[in-house]
């Protein structure tokens, strides 16, 4: 049998949509849990793979950092008056509280050992809390900020025991002994959220209104960074939050203050900074801080 030349383009037409579609990556869902804060209600959400509501918790007062933790429940620093720590199941019920005395905390970390890491503001300090709310060691940390609301954010206990905190209002970050002891500082960064220290021993730092994620080395040279340039339909406003995924990328936290409406909330970047996927759904939120991938 002849083939026509039509008969012809059209077996190529299809083979190709074939290769194509054999080729084509399929689009990245996250299931995501965030913090809405702004000029919404603050509360935490969480969707699922295709951005519908999950479930949602309303906080007692100001919460802008949580931790899903291994059990499935969530723990969230809350600020007004009391302030403190609470662990919530995904039903809301309450299942842990710890009272603070000082002024506002706003930060919090679970460790391993069960206890819980409270960043105080008014004095700054990390307080380690045990199960039973009993307070086991109190860390002065350092910082220029006089105001409380501003002295402490995300604080994370380090594999050799020190910790590391961000100080948003004074734009470091600093890893401190146990008895405060500064044994490393980086500083001149922006509403410092959170910093976190990677297995190669540097440090990854959302650099809030800077509008930047940096990676820097133990020498404090800048080993990497994803600036609002390199992606500007994003909108990058206040990088409020970092999350490094199992494959290396980082979902970043865009706090869209003053910008409501305009660019993403949340993104993935890789390490050659591409923006594989993006959430931006300004019909459910007006802003969030802390973000995380739940998959």
């Amino acid at each position: 049998m002849k083939l026509s030349n039509c008969m012809i383009a059209g077996i190529l037409l299809a083979i190709l949509s074939a290769l194509n579609g054999v080729a084509a990556e399929p689009p990245i869902h996250h299931r995501l849990m965030f913090v809405e804060y702004g000029k919404g209600p603050n509360r935490l959400l969480e969707l699922d793979a295709g951005g519908k509501v999950f479930w949602e918790h309303q906080p007692p007062s100001i919460a802008v950092i949580f931790e899903v933790l291994r059990n499935g429940n969530v723990l969230y620093a809350y600020g007004g008056k009391p302030t403190g720590v609470r662990e919530v199941t995904r039903q809301g019920a309450e299942v842990w509280n710890y009272v603070s005395k000082c002024p506002q905390v706003l930060g919090c970390e679970r460790l391993a050992n069960g206890n819980t890491l409270v960043a105080e503001q008014g004095p700054c300090q990390a307080v380690e809390v045990s199960p039973k709310r009993e307070v086991l060691r109190v860390t002065p940390l350092k910082t220029s900020q006089e105001s409380y609301h501003l002295q402490v954010r995300n604080i994370h206990k380090l594999a050799n025991g020190n910790i590391l905190a961000a100080h948003e209002g004074e734009g470091a970050v600093r890893e401190v002994d146990l008895e405060g002891n500064v044994v490393w500082e980086y500083t001149g960064v922006e509403n410092a959220g959170d910093a976190q220290r990677l297995p190669n021993g540097n440090t990854l730092i959302s650099c809030g209104t800077q509008k930047r994620v940096i990676e820097v080395t133990p020498d404090k040279k800048l080993a990497w960074e994803f600036r609002a340039e390199d992606a500007p339909e994003l909108n990058i406003t206040w990088v409020s939050s970092i999350q490094r995924l199992s494959n290396g990328n980082l979902v970043v936290g865009n706090f869209l203050r003053g910008q409501e409406g305009k660019g993403a909330h949340v993104f993935e970047v890789t390490r050659d900074k591409k923006v594989v996927w993006k959430w931006d759904d300004h019909s459910l939120i007006k802003s969030l801080t802390t973000v995380r991938v739940l998959d």
